[in-house]
């Protein structure tokens, strides 16, 4: 649908003298995204490691030097992130974005207007308030892309645990996805537990006086619906963006260790007040932690990716897509839930090709059957170079514990909860315990490849369930952080310092 079309429908659908819309400028084609190609072909998850880990891991193979999969020997490899095109620094990208937005601004019916004007220089878009007349002229405006409406997304439908399973009782070191995935072991392998590292969290707030998580809150921000920020306190009045946070970094004040990486820092923004929140809101979010400079961003939010018959998507995923682009250009994946509407649907936020999409499994690895999932075809992009497409991939990429998890809650309380939700935030914690154990990921490589690096690291050391290498259930299996750790450091990285 052309621009002018967009802006006949928001005008159709809202009757107000006054829309506010975000309004998004032309980009250049991107090209990275044809890099994340290859996944598809690959019929194993270790197919997708970074080149280096997959070489020297298949060089030992072949040689008969492995334990469990992994390289005995530690042959120094300088580049962990391999070769591919160069990107564009974050600081060049800033200021093309903003050139970028440059016109829009520019325009006496946005800059003398009087309507509230809030730019997302990493979407390359803008929240803006217009006259009715004034939005119907924009249309003409060299270099818009679309003007999408300030829809709503929601936190996915999350359920509490009915019952506990006896296995799932019988955790009492630490909630039963800590151990699964991993993280507990590593903790004794390597003795890393998210030190140095800050893990974002866009979400409904956090109790930050919670007792797992006292301390661990160093940065807070919250944003209006029209992505303006508020002057507030850490809060929470969903209990959701607590439980998130208790799983990438909680502690044991229960009697059982419930966060992943519980040495990690947390960089918090509510962008979900009441459960759901405005394009504008979440935009301003994913500002706030590329600018806060943090490692990883979790984001446990999702709404479904729903087309019309004349193929408008109200949900912006270009506005996401470029987003997440940007924070991987910063070095920064975005871990993002696949949703809770079952098989074959997918989601603005995990389903999206620069998000490393989280599906959820039970204890027994068996993956759930609220979990989402979707093979994609992008056909027409903005972002991406028109030889690349069509793009064809599949979500989610990975799977995490997700059913009958245990973590922080409102008013120092914990509770079970069931959702893709609960698995997003033990991969987010999972990024930080491989940066604190490998350290040189973090020093040795810069932007797009660092975050490829990890996203490709993660993704190949899964435990493989499902089909043979990616379906749209499994991913390409579940989350092992203590075989990505071990992979990482075969390589010659080095260990935590």
């Amino acid at each position: 649908m052309n621009v002018r079309r967009q802006i006949e429908k928001v005008l159709d659908e809202d009757g107000g003298r006054t829309v506010g819309v975000v309004v998004q400028m032309h980009a250049d084609p991107a090209g990275p995204a044809a890099d994340l190609g290859h996944r598809a072909q690959a019929t194993s998850a270790r197919e997708v490691l970074p080149e280096p880990v997959r070489a020297v891991r298949s060089a030992a193979v072949l040689a008969g030097t492995t334990a469990g999969g992994v390289p005995n020997a530690r042959p120094a490899v300088p580049d962990l992130a391999g070769g591919g095109p160069a990107q564009p620094g974050l600081a060049a990208v800033r200021s093309a974005n903003a050139a970028a937005l440059e016109p829009l601004l520019a325009t006496d019916a946005v800059r003398g207007g009087g309507g509230a004007v809030r730019p997302f220089w990493p979407s390359r878009s803008a929240y803006v308030e217009l006259d009715r007349d004034e939005l119907a002229k924009l249309s003409g405006l060299p270099g818009l892309a679309a003007v999408y409406p300030n829809v709503e997304l929601a936190l996915p439908p999350v359920a509490a645990a009915r019952e506990l399973p006896t296995a799932v009782l019988e955790n009492s070191a630490s909630s039963w996805g800590v151990t699964a995935v991993g993280a507990l072991a590593a903790w004794g392998a390597y003795g890393a537990r998210g030190a140095g590292v800050t893990v974002g969290v866009l979400d409904s707030g956090v109790q930050a006086d919670h007792p797992d998580l006292a301390g661990k809150v160093k940065h807070w921000a919250e944003f209006d619906d029209q992505g303006h920020p508020v002057d507030s306190t850490p809060r929470d009045t969903q209990g959701h963006g607590t439980h998130v946070c208790g799983t990438i970094a909680g502690g044991d004040r229960s009697g059982q260790w419930i966060g992943v990486a519980p040495e990690a820092e947390l960089a918090v923004a509510r962008v979900l007040p009441n459960g759901r929140g405005t394009l504008a809101q979440i935009q301003a979010g994913l500002t706030w932690a590329i600018e806060q400079r943090v490692d990883v961003i979790s984001m446990s939010l999702s709404a479904p990716l729903l087309d019309d018959e004349d193929g408008f998507v109200s949900l912006a995923p270009n506005v996401f897509t470029e987003s997440f682009l940007t924070c991987m250009r910063a070095g920064i994946p975005v871990v993002a839930a696949i949703g809770n509407r079952g098989g074959e649907t997918g989601a603005t936020t995990g389903g999206d090709v620069f998000a490393l999409g989280v599906g959820a499994t039970d204890y027994r690895d068996v993956v759930a059957g609220f979990s989402g999932g979707l093979s994609e075809v992008v056909i027409t992009s903005t972002l991406i170079a028109a030889d690349k497409l069509p793009l064809m991939f599949i979500k989610p990429d990975i799977c995490a514990p997700g059913m009958a998890v245990t973590s922080s809650y409102l008013d120092g309380t914990w509770k079970a909860l069931n959702g893709t939700s609960m698995a997003t935030p033990h991969v987010a914690g999972a990024v930080a315990l491989l940066l604190s154990a490998v350290p040189s990921i973090r020093t040795g490589h810069e932007g797009f490849k660092r975050a490829a690096y990890v996203i490709e690291q993660l993704i190949g050391s899964a435990d493989e369930l499902g089909e043979a290498g990616q379906d749209a259930r499994y991913g390409f299996g579940r989350l092992n952080v203590l075989r990505a750790i071990a992979l990482a450091r075969s390589v010659g990285s080095g260990g935590p310092q």
